[in-house]
């Protein structure tokens, strides 16, 4: 594996370098269905989830993950009303960050509702950095994986940084991976925060090839640990796209929680960034 330092230095020379290489243009194709994760734009969803969901689709958006809110799963609309919002404005209801709690089975039941395909844990159901809670923790995937598929849902867990520490020599997030079966979950890797942690994605790429049909897509400023816009942090958006068939990769949701101006011009920027790649 890569040190840190290194794989900074090299997708940075990459990143640069891509600039001036039509080939990588060529090789990554056509990006489909571009997604967005919402608390993006969580205070755009709170004051206004319609109005803000056609200002999603206007700039190109065709695949959406809600967040947990104040408001609930799906920002006050019901699980029915969020998926034929966007099946209106030509967009997919596809994945939702949930949590495994005391309703675990009204969320589950209102995804069903809403007919997307992803739930994705997006935080330890119980809190301690030790290999036995890691542990533990593969066992209520799995058993959360099969209560999903029950009801025709697939089930995925969505990584930060604190995942990736060591202990007694072994990275946590790998012990979970390691114990988790792939037919339960689905991971949702998110790339920002793999790579703030001083790991490679391209390691996990080929450890676990396949695992990973869902992304977050994000650039991070590594010095400060906060997203950025596409291209102006320490991630090589384009050489991860273009090894995105690695990954197992089916969809990918742009997620940006700090922004140069707005969230919804930070979007449309990193919206404008990936139809530069593909030109």
């Amino acid at each position: 594996m890569k040190t840190r330092r290194n794989f900074i230095k090299t997708t940075g020379a990459f990143a640069l370098g891509s600039m001036f290489l039509p080939e990588l243009s060529f090789a990554l194709g056509k990006i489909k269905n571009p997604g967005i994760q919402l608390y993006s734009v969580r205070d755009d969803m709170a004051s206004d989830a319609k109005g803000t969901l056609a200002k999603l689709a206007a700039l190109g958006i065709k695949q959406i993950e809600s967040a947990r809110s104040a408001k609930g799963n799906y920002y006050g609309l019901t699980g029915k009303e969020m998926k034929e919002v966007c099946k209106d404005l030509d967009m997919t209801l596809r994945s939702g960050h949930i949590a495994i709690d005391n309703k675990w089975q009204q969320t589950m039941e209102q995804a069903a509702e809403a007919d997307q395909e992803y739930l994705i844990c997006s935080s330890m159901p119980k809190s301690g950095q030790t290999l036995d809670n890691y542990k533990r923790t593969a066992e209520i995937f799995n058993k959360s994986g099969e209560e999903c598929r029950k009801m025709g849902l697939k089930f995925g867990y969505h990584n930060h940084d604190y995942e990736f520490d060591k202990v007694d020599g072994q990275v946590l997030y790998d012990v979970l991976m390691d114990n988790t079966d792939p037919k339960l979950v689905h991971m949702e890797l998110d790339l920002g925060w793999v790579v703030a942690s001083g790991n490679d994605p391209f390691h996990y790429f080929e450890k676990y090839k396949g695992r990973f049909p869902l992304w977050h897509l994000k650039d991070m400023d590594l010095q400060k640990k906060e997203s950025t816009e596409f291209g102006k942090g320490g991630l090589d958006i384009a050489k991860l796209l273009q090894h995105r068939k690695d990954s197992g990769l089916k969809y990918f949701f742009i997620e940006q929680e700090e922004y140069a101006k707005t969230p919804l011009e930070s979007i449309k920027y990193n919206m404008d960034y990936l139809e530069r790649l593909r030109a």
